[in-house]
């Protein structure tokens, strides 16, 4: 019995290198793709893979929100999370929102395979950078500015920071534009800043953002 995947990432050649790599492995048969959030959860609805694997920050709908629009229709579909993005919030996030594994992009194809294997045989997997970010959030009392955002407050700051306008966050959260800004304003007063310019360079210090 072969494992079923989608291989959702918006930048087609790491796509498509992906999908050539893993179909190499006589275990694993790539049934499906994707290059953007929507197209993530809709085939994922039509097609029902064994695992998705993930890239965490793609175009109309983040990795967060796609995992938890999946889990809500199928709980039983394993997600694997694949991002160069390792600091937080981000693996913390994932994690909550329901996914069985967090690989970074530099990952080797082997211990990627690994990874899908592990998961859709029910386990958990998270690539040393990751296992070591959960950690330290364990064990280190102190806390980053972030963390004293609400779970919604931090979706609305990563879509933002992901240049996000106020109506594209409300339509994809199923909330009204005033209730958006209500999040803005709390996150800007937790936060100190006061503009968004400011609320990026704070996503990019503590990694929430790429910054090259």
């Amino acid at each position: 019995m072969t494992i079923q995947v989608l291989v959702a990432d918006d930048h087609d050649l790491v796509r498509m290198g992906i999908v050539r790599m893993l179909d190499d492995d006589p275990e694993i048969q790539v049934i499906a793709e994707a290059n953007c959030g929507e197209t993530t959860i809709s085939r994922t609805k039509q097609c029902k893979p064994d695992v998705v694997l993930l890239d965490v920050n793609m175009p109309n709908v983040n990795g967060v929100e796609a995992t938890k629009r999946i889990k809500q229709f199928d709980n039983n579909i394993k997600i694997l999370a694949v991002s160069s993005l390792s600091a937080e919030p981000y693996p913390s996030l994932l994690l909550k929102a329901g996914v069985s594994g967090y690989i970074t992009k530099g990952t080797p194809i082997d211990e990627m395979i690994k990874a899908i294997k592990k998961v859709y045989g029910g386990g958990n997997y998270f690539s040393h950078e990751i296992a070591d970010v959960l950690a330290k959030n364990v064990l280190d009392d102190h806390k980053n500015p972030l963390d004293s955002l609400s779970e919604r407050e931090k979706q609305v700051l990563i879509m933002v920071v992901n240049c996000q306008s106020t109506q594209e966050i409300a339509d994809q959260l199923f909330v009204s534009v005033k209730t958006v800004n209500t999040y803005r304003y709390r996150i800007f007063e937790k936060l100190g800043v006061d503009s968004d310019v400011k609320l990026t360079h704070l996503a990019m210090r503590y990694g929430l953002i790429q910054t090259g």
